[in-house]
Formats: C-alpha cells, structure tokens, sequence
C-alpha cells in the first residue's frame, strides 16, 4: 500500500500573479532612494512576501513586469518589500521602457530565467567612447540589475554623467538573470559615431600623393596678423640710399675692419694700472674718402648780426 504525507507536494512551485498600481521611485515616501534609480530592481508591499513564501518561489526572485495596453514587456529583481498595499515603486527607466504613467496598473508575475551568457550594448552617447575601461564601467553599474531584457534601454550612471544604453542581444534567452554568472559582453558603435576614413601611404603614386599633401600644408597656414617682428626695412643715417644687390653686401665688408688679436703685456707689474683709453689708437686700415658724397660737416657760411 502506499502511504502519502502532508509533505509530499510541498516542494512544488507555484506561480506568482498579481497587478497592482505603480509608480516612479521619485513618489516613494521618505529619502530619496538613488539605488533604486541606478539599478533594475522594484519595491513591493509586505503582503506580497508573505504570498510569495507560502507559494514556494525559487530563488533568486525574478519577475515579469507586463503593460497590457501596449504590450511592452520587461524583468527585473525586487529590492525591498516596504510599498503600500496595492502599489510598487519602479525606475524612472523602467516606467520609460513599459510606457508607464503614474499609477498605471502593472501585471507582474513570477519567472525562472536561465544564467546569461552573452549580452550586447549600444551606448545611446559618443560620449561613452571617452570612458577608459567601459566594460568596468558596465560591470559596477549592472550590480544593481538581476536581469536583462533584449530591447531594453537600461540607465547607467558614471562620474556624475548618466549614460543611456539598448540591451541589443542576450543569450541563451531575450531575458536572462545575471546574478553569479560569467557573461561575455561586447559593444555595438555608439549611435551618431562615424568612423574616420583611413588611407593608407605606400609606395607609388599613392607615396607621391601623401608627399604631395604635406607638401602642401605649408600652403595651407594662415597669413601671419599683427605684429611680426624684423618685417621692416632699414634707412642709412646720411640719407644715402641703399644699394640693392651684391654690392650692397661687398660695401657692408669694405667698411668694417679686421680683426686684430691683441698682444698680452709681458712688463705688467701687479698692482699696478693702466688706463689704455688714454692711448691714441693705432689705425691700421686707412679710410678712403668717397669722392661721390659731397657731404662735409660744418661747411656752411657764417653770417653777423652787425651791418659792415
């Protein structure tokens, strides 16, 4: 005969479902909750522990959040049991996803997710691509999160920037938990990134081209503005004019006198002073006078106020 206990159904699970009203984290009473905010967890009344322990749900607590007027699906974990009767309190990037206003009635059920193994982003920002080490970045902010949903725009907040990104793929499942699991991540181009065009130099024509080009960057500098130091032109103080050319340059060579190294005084007594300035000095180069300039100094004629 077999003999059946009161125990033998007891590991059987059921299923939880219920719709209550929700609302953004911002109308939950008290301080403001910014760990709710950042992460992808809700806020449920008591009552709905206490439903959910005499239902033998597993752990940990996955639920499906479901809009029926749209149609928009979405998972996340619970955070606390601390709500009204009758409401939950949601991300504002939860309510944004599910089309959610305040106090739109909200089904949500219990689920079993499997483990994710892979997930795919695409940052909403080109600003994302400035982040050193964004899969770090990522892993930190999804601390906060239980699961993923393919098609979800999850909210990541980072130096005091909040980074918007689509949940593009997911396996093995379009949802997944993501609590102990080793999961592969990689990232989608940024919407609105261009890539810069490359060309590559080489030998040939396309060497010669690129030769061409920074050959030309000298061509492409701006004129120089203002002030430009030594652009002026210089004037000769007898009001000659000066001579272009090169023999402007052998006359500058004429005029200036040759070097002489100076002999050191083998008779110098210690102690003792000279003042060589006093000496006439030896002039070794004699001047030719330029019969060309008719100028000569003080060759004017004098006048007397008296009358001869």
């Amino acid at each position: 005969m077999l003999q059946f206990g009161f125990s033998m159904f007891h590991d059987i699970s059921r299923r939880f479902e219920t719709t209550y009203c929700c609302y953004s984290v911002s109308m939950l009473p008290g301080n403001e909750r910014q760990d709710v905010e950042r992460g992808g967890k809700i806020i449920m009344p008591p009552s709905a522990l206490e439903q959910l322990t005499r239902l033998n749900i597993e752990y940990p607590m996955l639920f499906k959040l479901t809009n029926k007027k749209t149609k928009r699906v979405t998972h996340c974990g619970v955070l606390e049991f601390i709500a009204d009767e009758g409401k939950v309190y949601l991300p504002h990037w939860m309510m944004h996803n599910l089309v959610l206003e305040e106090g739109s009635p909200l089904q949500i059920e219990s689920v079993s997710l499997p483990v994710a193994t892979f997930s795919r982003f695409q940052p909403f920002s080109v600003d994302f691509l400035d982040i050193t080490n964004p899969k770090a970045v990522l892993e930190n902010g999804l601390r906060n999160f239980a699961c993923l949903t393919t098609g979800d725009v999850i909210a990541i907040k980072y130096n005091s920037k909040l980074y918007e990104m689509c949940v593009l793929e997911t396996k093995p499942g379009n949802a997944v938990t993501i609590i102990e699991c080793d999961m592969n991540v990689e990232f989608a181009p940024p919407v609105g990134y261009k890539e810069h065009e490359h060309i590559p130099g080489g030998s040939g024509a396309g060497g010669s081209q690129s030769k061409q080009q920074e050959d030309d960057l000298a061509a492409l500098m701006p004129e120089p503005r203002g002030f430009v130091a030594f652009k002026g032109e210089g004037n000769r103080l007898d009001g000659k004019k000066k001579k272009a050319g090169k023999d402007s340059a052998q006359d500058d060579d004429k005029t200036r006198q040759a070097y002489v190294r100076g002999i050191p005084d083998y008779d110098y007594n210690i102690g003792t002073l000279r003042f060589l300035r006093t000496l006439k000095p030896a002039v070794n180069v004699k001047e030719e006078k330029d019969d060309s300039d008719p100028f000569e100094a003080f060759k004017g004629q004098g006048f007397t106020l008296r009358k001869s």
